[in-house]
């Protein structure tokens, strides 16, 4: 089998024959490449099926190397090229476990096919799999418990440290007693629900390797078994006065400020630069970071504290920073499985702790943080990027994004949510200087906005950006309707929906045969009272609210208003008004580490690309 994209892949596993809108049994079909793999090395096929869904989510990725460079649908890595490019970044630890190389030997096929074809991939893997296990002096079969084979499924991972190949044996068998699926496109593809016993003292070895590697750990906030490091963030003076200190702010956290918001950031940099930022006190902080390649998490901060990585003070008090190791403009090599797995439960543990509602109003990209003026727009972040792939990690919390909706058409005044899909939803993506992609084919996270119901049609303007249409180059969030976001309806032509986007009418492509938004089920909208209705980028108090008049922070409308006659989604009504004032670096100092917490009711909104607050008084709720 030469190499193929993963619709072709999949089709290709699956029983001849035209592909219905259907689910299709991957491992268990008798013409199933895994089925075929596993009766030729003695491995049960529906293992080998959520091996590769757990690296991949059965893609070949074209051929092309991840950025830990795994290859094919069961991602072997290269070690030795792993190795040679961890040294020449500077890396200490240069070492890599060469999967490629050991399936090469086991199966006798050689490495540059199974960086290439799937099938092949598929087999030496298998082959590698078998011979680990009779090593670890298991038995082998295609019909044996896949428990059996825990030992094996972790050290044939390609994951370097014992704690990650727990995490990733574990989702094997979990994803293996719950079934599998991947949709693409109208087409299902699925593994249904295997019978799993307990892995038993393959595991118990496997996790007491783990236990004897671990290291010291701090004021950790995360599930258990999640294996997260404490790496502290300084809080320190670096400097004469009071007010020379880094990286972040002390606080008492979720009393004061509350906490309303998850951002999910990329770090623009290798895992090992982003840790050395973050512990210089001259730079800043957020609250977690996450490796590429194993998913390895690291905390930095108390949740009680204040990171300074959102680029907004008021959404700074509010909210989690998670910063992923990857570049934006090349997120599609860079977001791993095991990443958005690890990167999932932990936003699912901070959501639960503390009350955050899982949904796209409160799990935001940095992209979506409002700026505090209007000035400050353009210097605004634009990560994770569009090749984040937001229903994936919903779906991963188990809060998935088209949990109440329905899939009729919609009509004007409804509330749709956008849902494209991710694989198949392939979006025209232009580059930038240094890390770039050109007409691109991997999956994206949004949909483009248009100026009028027609493909040719100019992308719709953001006048924060610019006063022109907004493009298509990867860092142009201007006419991107992400997934997850709702926006309101304001008309609909044949296969194309109208919405309320930054005070004006945004269209987009929602065919019958295809949609890619579905219609929420009691969605809440608002409308200005008057004229217009000024909107901005915090909800801070009055001026009256605080005990020293002269420490008001400005109350500053941003560009963009809403006009009479439009309506855009209610995404919290319950929005906290308040300023959290850390000046100087002691919690001593009179008058400093306060909230200021006012009347003034707010109330948090979808405006474009970005959420944004408008004050009650302004608009009436539909």
């Amino acid at each position: 089998m030469s190499s193929l994209s993963r619709r072709s892949f999949l089709s290709a596993t699956v029983v001849a024959g035209a592909i219905a809108a259907m689910p299709k049994a991957l491992a268990v079909d008798e013409t199933s490449v895994f089925a075929d793999a596993g009766r030729e090395f003695a491995v049960p096929p529906a293992l080998l099926a959520a091996i590769s869904y757990g690296q991949t989510r059965w893609s070949d990725h074209a051929g092309r190397p991840s950025r830990s460079l795994g290859y094919g649908p069961m991602h072997l890595v290269d070690g030795a090229a792993a190795a040679q490019q961890r040294a020449a970044e500077g890396k200490d630890d240069s070492a890599a476990i060469d999967t490629l190389g050991a399936a090469a030997a086991a199966s006798g096929i050689s490495a540059d096919t199974l960086r290439t074809d799937a099938a092949s991939n598929i087999r030496a893997a298998a082959a590698l799999l078998a011979a680990r296990q009779r090593a670890n002096g298991g038995v082998v079969g295609a019909s044996t418990d896949p428990s059996s084979w825990y030992e094996a499924v972790a050290t044939t991972s390609g994951l370097s440290t014992p704690a990650a190949q727990v995490q990733y044996a574990d989702d094997v068998l979990a994803d293996l007693r719950s079934g599998m699926s991947v949709s693409v496109g109208r087409t299902r593809y699925s593994v249904g629900a295997q019978p799993v016993g307990s892995p038993g003292k393959g595991r118990d070895r496997v996790v007491a390797r783990a236990k004897s590697g671990r290291r010291p750990t701090g004021p950790v906030d995360a599930p258990n078994g999640l294996g997260v490091e404490w790496v502290p963030a300084p809080y320190e003076l670096y400097g004469p006065t009071e007010v020379d200190y880094g990286n972040h702010d002390l606080a008492f956290r979720p009393r004061s400020p509350q906490l309303t918001h998850v951002v999910i950031h990329d770090t623009e940099c290798s895992y090992e630069v982003g840790i050395k930022l973050v512990t210089d006190p001259t730079y800043m902080a957020w609250n977690y970071s996450i490796r590429s390649s194993d998913g390895h998490i690291a905390q930095h901060l108390q949740t009680k504290d204040i990171g300074w990585h959102a680029g907004n003070w008021y959404m700074n008090m509010h909210s989690v920073g998670l910063e992923h190791e990857g570049f934006a403009a090349q997120g599609y090599n860079w977001y791993s499985e095991v990443m958005y797995r690890r990167s999932a439960r932990l936003t699912r543990h901070v959501c639960r702790t503390y009350g955050i509602p899982m949904d796209r109003a409160h799990i935001i990209g940095h992209d979506q943080v409002p700026a505090l003026t209007t000035s400050r727009i353009r210097g605004m972040h634009w990560d994770p990027g569009p090749f984040w792939d937001w229903e994936r990690y919903f779906e991963l919390m188990g809060a998935p994004l088209s949990k109440g909706t329905v899939g009729r058409a919609p009509k004007t005044g409804d509330v749709v949510r956008i849902l494209p899909g991710f694989e198949d939803n392939v979006q025209v993506v232009q580059g930038c200087s240094g890390v770039c992609v050109e007409g691109t084919d991997h999956g994206t996270n949004f949909v483009p906005l248009r100026s009028a119901p027609d493909a040719s049609a100019p992308l719709v303007v953001d006048p924060g950006l610019k006063a022109s249409p907004s493009t298509t180059q990867v860092s142009d969030i201007g006419a991107r309707a992400a997934a997850g976001t709702e926006y309101a309806v304001a008309e609909v032509r044949g296969d194309w929906t109208a919405v309320w986007y930054l005070g004006a009418i945004a269209w987009f492509h929602n065919p019958v045969d295809a949609r890619t938004a579905r219609v929420v089920k009691g969605g809440r909208t608002v409308t200005p009272k008057g004229a217009t209705a000024p909107v901005y980028g915090s909800a801070y108090p009055e001026a009256s609210a605080y005990a020293n008049p002269a420490e008001a922070q400005p109350i500053s409308p941003l560009i963009y208003t809403m006009k009479a006659g439009q309506t855009y989604v209610l995404s919290d009504d319950s929005v906290p008004t308040d300023y959290y004032k850390a000046k100087t670096f002691s919690l001593e100092t009179p008058g400093d580490h306060v909230n200021t917490v006012g009347r003034t009711k707010y109330y948090q909104v979808n405006l474009g690309h970005r959420v944004a607050f408008v004050q009650a008084a302004d608009v009436e709720i539909s």
